[in-house]
């Protein structure tokens, strides 16, 4: 719907208007759940994976979280790649994080809080992220499409880990996500700018390879620029996003060359090395792995939406071979651009010999899209209703069923996998508690650590300071060495341009990263049944003569678990392997107390801490001198006492469980939150179930007081109150002759200033339905759409029938006598009497939809709005055939706010919304009222600007339209429409009657054409936006200024015009 002018030139917003220029949007197609509630959605699965979800990969800890707690803390592990020679990881990233830790230091001082405060604002970015992407992707594409990618990326377990993982390819993911959402997003015009620089910000703090995401949404950019001529504005918007990316990288400079002490370019080092670094050198030298690596892990972390997204291509392909464009708004060109990242980055990282799990992350979110849109085009194919098809001829329930088991398989494939990571592979994160006990956590003390150095999970699970240390094992590479502690120097943190020892780029081992085992306060070591020893790596697990356990903890051992097993992962039936924190039995230290209070093994009996909680939980009373009472007290209290003391007993016990069994807690958090979410859905049902329409009026009863037009029935919202108002009789139209009667001269515009208000006023009922000389050309054209377009076009949604047809029963009454030499009433509708068309409206079923019925009576367009519980007024049913600029499947089921805030309508929050709804509550069925509004177009087509874009298309805008076009393609379009109440069904009609004539002619009237320009020049920058006017304002102009001046020199006298014409004509 859209805004026109209203009688004091005025730029309104009617709940119906009749055109938007600015990007048209698609159906209903609000989303079918909240962007809040995906938000939140998504935030939860988020925190849970900052929580519970293992880390994956030894790169998070060594190049992220240890350089974070060397600026935090002041000493941490270095990897290579962090020495001032190589240089290149970008220490701006880790400034953000640290500084994220930083606050979180404010609630808590100890390191493993800092550690999941981190993690849970990476979670809480990635929620954002989502949630936005959702959002665009209902808007843009499809809300089926948008549900189906937020249940894949909320159970998918690759987003699980992906989602608070530490990396710089999940910071791209992000960034992906926010690109993806700018390049969808047309509205207001292309925001190829945003997107530009989101996926720049992408490959300059994250993961520079991840900007060839966005060569496909460049290469439509140049495609669009070719086709509409457009290529400096395209250029303008290039510079734009480039420059903004620029800046980031200036200061990612400025804050490496501090910490460098020397000027560093990160993303071209980056390339350089993981592209042009030589023989021996580069990542290959870190292994290699076989063609199908993604493949095999894709589907063990995304299980059949991985198979979906590669079936998107080819069902896209099947689907506009055999059933044409879908409902989806893409255009094929769109529709490619979406899918095409997710396969262009699987083949350039599958030709790389080097290959990791984290390399997919950017790619995730297209992952998902594809496999979105995939289910949908499946889903639109078992949906089909068409006879002529195979799938129509299955039961509907069967069909259902069988997409609802696909659907439950995915997800359940994904939590259950969800889960396994967390269970299965959680050991390294939990084997550390033990030394942070009383007693223990000495900052002198290191915990060596030796095959198992690669899943240490960083020194914030250490105790403050304490440090990690290495062994010698059968691993042969280059190990962390330590950041320098040094104060020395120019400015801080001088372990970060400070060259440490022993460094190199070829993975060459320094034995000066070694420490003595015999040196060893504790060690942590794995042992998995059936592995070979070897000197270097000796079973320290079973050697109870030299180390005494301190904590155990259950990891899943891979190599003795199959694919599926590792997908279903159960802790009481897979090999395990046992990590163990041990300590020499010999140490001068007794360690015995702490053993048992964490064992592992049955013979050591678990010890508890007795906490005295009658001083914690006292009831405090007055002295009372009787006795009974005071024995009374004396015994509330000693119960009260141990109440509390049995309490907090049992919550120490399931708060011990709870660490010990995450699979536990995760499988609470489901089954409260489908509890909690079956219990809001069932009292939603039971308030809505409270009102009910009330019945007709009985005909025996008197008829209540008539009320005022704008005066509201007391009445709950959503529940209509039908009225026994009858509109009053029109009186034939004087003289009227279908061929000889013109249009009516509407100009609804004045000289500015443009303000903006509803500008509604009072409406005759003989004014109800204007017919002229036009009519069988209106007739003729919405025949002929009604037969192309179909339900895009008509449409009634099931609770609106009643409506429609109250409408079509109005028509019948009002058309015959306002129009008797057009239409003949009969005993079932009424006849049309130049057509030769029968409308029969009491048949069950109707011949067709009863707005597109009722679009054959009139040359308006319609449109009828229905009040909801929650007070919102939905479009549910409507009749658009010739409107322009915009489309029924665009706004239908939307309500009345969203229909005008989706369209970008300028002005609406500000000064219409709260003036809209409350005459929309207030209207009653003998108020009607009349307004009128007007555009530009630079087309001659009436049902549809094409300069604006294909009607089909997703990239209908201003934006798209061929710029100052000769004066001959430039027509006035003017709206009349009228707001009334149906008073059985409470629905609010709209009609829309559109007037269409070149400007030439128009302009020929006196005082027209200096009227005219002076309308359009008062236009803000925001209604010259929403009307295109950059688009056509030369030509325009100058020609309405020669010809006012050609009035003006043949006499008109401008003083006089408001003597000789009235708004609106």
């Amino acid at each position: 719907m859209r805004t026109g002018l209203n009688g004091n030139g005025v730029r309104r917003s009617g709940a119906i208007s009749a055109a938007n220029p600015g990007p048209v949007r698609r159906p209903s197609d609000h989303p079918l759940v909240d962007p809040i509630t995906a938000f939140y959605a998504s935030l939860l699965v988020n925190l849970l994976a900052a929580a519970y979800a293992p880390i994956q990969d030894c790169d998070e800890v060594f190049n992220y979280w240890e350089p974070t707690h060397y600026l935090n803390h002041g000493y941490g592990l270095q990897t290579w790649e962090y020495s001032p020679d190589y240089s290149i990881r970008s220490w701006l990233y880790i400034v953000i994080h640290a500084i994220i830790g930083k606050t979180g230091s404010i609630f808590s001082r100890t390191k493993t809080f800092e550690f999941y405060f981190i993690r849970s604002g990476l979670a809480f970015a990635c929620a954002i992220c989502q949630s936005r992407l959702f959002a665009t992707i209902s808007r843009t594409l499809n809300p089926r499409i948008g549900i189906i990618f937020l249940i894949a990326m909320i159970t998918s377990p690759g987003m699980f880990h992906a989602s608070a993982a530490y990396l710089p390819s999940s910071f791209s993911m992000y960034t992906t996500m926010l690109g993806m959402s700018a390049f969808m997003d047309w509205s207001g015009g292309p925001k190829t700018a945003q997107g530009i620089m989101w996926f720049g910000i992408g490959g300059i703090i994250g993961w520079p390879f991840a900007t060839a995401l966005v060569m496909p949404f460049v290469a439509e950019e140049l495609i669009l620029a070719s086709l509409t001529r457009e290529g400096i504005e395209v250029f303008r918007r290039f510079l734009d996003g480039t420059v903004r990316s620029l800046l980031v990288l200036a200061l990612q400079v400025a804050i490496d060359t501090f910490f460098y002490h020397k000027v560093v370019v990160m993303p071209w080092r980056i390339v350089l090395y993981n592209v042009f670094a030589g023989p021996g050198r580069g990542p290959n030298i870190f292994g290699t792995e076989p063609w199908d690596f993604y493949i095999r892990n894709l589907l063990l972390n995304f299980n059949i939406w991985f198979l979906l997204a590669m079936a998107a291509a080819p069902l896209l392909a099947l689907q506009r071979l055999i059933q044409g464009p879908t409902r989806t708004k893409a255009t094929l060109l769109r529709s490619v651009v979406f899918i095409l990242p997710f396969y262009l980055w699987l083949v350039i990282f599958s030709a790389q010999a080097h290959k990791e799990e984290r390399f997919m992350y950017p790619a995730y979110p297209f992952l998902v899209l594809n496999a979105a849109m995939a289910l949908h085009i499946v889903l639109l194919f078992i949906g089909s209703s068409d006879p002529q098809r195979l799938m129509s001829r299955i039961p509907a329930k069967v069909r259902l069923g069988f997409a609802s088991a696909f659907v439950i398989l995915a997800i359940d494939a994904g939590v259950l996998r969800t889960i396994g990571l967390v269970t299965a592979y959680r050991a390294p994160l939990q084997v550390y508690d033990a030394l942070r006990q009383p007693g223990i956590a000495k900052a002198e003390r290191t915990v060596c650590i030796g095959k198992e150095w690669y899943r240490f999970p960083s020194s914030y699970h250490l105790p403050d300071g304490m440090r990690a240390k290495f062994v010698k094992s059968d691993f042969d590479g280059l190990l962390p060495g330590e950041f320098n502690e040094a104060q020395i120097g120019f400015g801080f943190f001088s372990g970060t341009w400070l060259i440490p020892p022993g460094m190199n780029d070829q993975n060459i081992a320094d034995p000066g990263k070694y420490f003595d085992v015999d040196h060893c306060m504790f060690l942590v070591d794995s042992y998995f049944p059936g592995s070979q020893a070897s000197a270097l790596e000796p079973p320290y697990v079973l050697d109870s003569k030299t180390w005494e356990e301190l904590q155990c903890n259950s990891f899943l051992d891979t190599s003795q678990t199959s694919l599926l097993g590792r997908l279903f992962w159960d802790a009481d039936t897979t090999p395990i392997s046992k990590w163990k924190t041990m300590l020499p039995s010999r140490s001068p230290i007794n360690y015995i107390v702490h053993v048992l209070i964490w064992p592992c093994l049955p013979d050591h009996p678990a010890s508890s801490v007795t906490i005295d909680h009658s001083r914690l939980f006292s009831l405090s009373s007055t002295k009372l001198t009787h006795p009974k009472i005071g024995k009374t007290m004396e015994s509330l209290q000693a119960s009260t006492t141990a109440m509390w003391q049995a309490l907090l007993s049992h919550l120490e016990t399931y708060r011990t469980r709870m660490a010990e069994q995450p699979k536990m807690v995760i499988y609470g958090l489901l089954v409260v939150i489908l509890s909690l979410w079956l219990f809001s859905a069932v009292i939603g049902k039971l308030r809505k179930s409270t009102f009910r329409r009330a019945a007709s009026p009985d005909p025996e009863k008197p008829a209540s007081k008539t009320p005022s037009a704008f005066k509201a029935q007391e009445r709950p919202p959503g529940v209509w109150i039908p009225s026994d108002f009858k509109r009053p009789a029109p009186e034939p139209y004087p003289a009227w002759d279908v061929h000889k009667t013109d249009p009516l001269p509407y100009r609804p515009f004045r000289h500015g200033p443009y303000y903006i208000t509803m500008g509604l006023r009072t409406m005759k009922w003989d004014e109800w339905i204007e017919l002229d000389n036009h009519y069988p050309k209106y007739h003729a054209d919405k025949a002929r759409r009604i037969t192309e377009r179909g339900s895009k076009c008509c449409k009634t949604a099931p609770e609106a029938f009643d409506g429609a047809v109250e409408l079509l029963e109005e028509f019948c009454e009002y058309l015959p006598q306002r129009y008797p030499s057009l239409y003949r009433k009969t005993s079932v509708g009424m006849d049309n009497l130049l057509t030769g068309e029968s409308f029969n409206i009491v048949e069950r079923p109707l011949v067709e939809d009863p707005m597109a019925m009722a679009a054959r009576m009139v040359q308006d367009d319609l449109a009828i709005m229905f009040e909801k519980p929650d007070g919102q007024y939905y479009l549910l049913a409507g009749a658009i055939l010739l409107a322009g600029f915009w489309r029924l499947e665009d706004k239908f089921g939307m309500p009345l706010s969203e229909i005008h805030t989706s369209g970008d309508v300028p002005g609406f929050k500000q000064k219409l919304e709260k003036g809209m709804m409350n005459f929309f509550r207030r209207v009653q069925p003998n108020g009607p009222v009349l307004r009128n509004n007007y555009f530009i177009q630079v087309d001659d087509d009436l049902a549809w600007s094409r300069s604006i874009g294909d009607e089909d298309s997703d990239g209908a805008g201003w934006f798209t339209a061929e710029k100052n076009k000769a004066i001959a393609h430039h027509y006035f379009r003017s709206e009349r429409q009228s707001l009334r109440r149906l008073p059985r069904s409470g629905g609010v009609v709209f009609t829309i009657r559109t007037y269409f004539h070149p400007i030439t002619e128009i302009a020929e009237q006196p005082y027209v054409p200096g009227r005219l320009a002076s309308a359009v020049r008062s236009w803000g920058d925001d209604v010259s936006r929403y009307k295109g006017r950059e688009r056509y304002q030369d030509v325009l102009l100058d020609f309405l200024d020669k010809k006012h001046e050609e009035q003006v020199a043949n006499g008109l006298d401008v003083e006089k015009e408001d003597e000789v014409r009235s708004y609106p004509y």
